[in-house]
């Protein structure tokens, strides 16, 4: 994994750190990282992202304390190894519900009906 595939909106009503870990949850249980897998060191985040390097230290820790990742003694942070990948779709679909709250809210607000949403979504998914 580089720094690259983690995606940083400063402008973002969330914290930077809890983006992160967010990604970092999403990514782990789609497949996308495997266990064992090695992040990259916090500079190299930070200095991609033009971030404060304690914002990527508290995400790296928050992940660690949730079980996600592990520290591997002289290598760096890793997905954890008895992290399990194989949630099921249910699980995965959690994962993705407050965005999908915040997609539905900001719908309602500029009054748009759910069907040309969904029509946007289905294209942006790319079917």
């Amino acid at each position: 994994m580089d720094a690259s595939l983690l995606t940083v909106q400063p402008n973002a009503p969330e914290p930077i750190y809890r983006q992160i870990v967010e990604q970092l949850r999403r990514l782990i249980a789609g497949g996308q990282l495997a266990a064992g897998e090695l992040l990259p060191s916090v500079r190299e985040v930070a200095g991609f992202h033009a971030i404060n390097p304690m914002t990527v230290s508290r995400a790296y820790g928050l992940a660690e304390a949730e079980g996600l990742l592990e520290r591997l003694r002289g290598k760096g942070m890793a997905v954890a190894a008895t992290r399990r990948v194989g949630l099921t779709e249910n699980q995965r679909l959690a994962l993705l519900e407050p965005q999908m709250l915040e997609l539905a809210r900001h719908a309602r607000e500029l009054e748009l009906p759910a069907e040309p949403v969904l029509r946007r979504l289905t294209r942006l998914l790319g079917d």
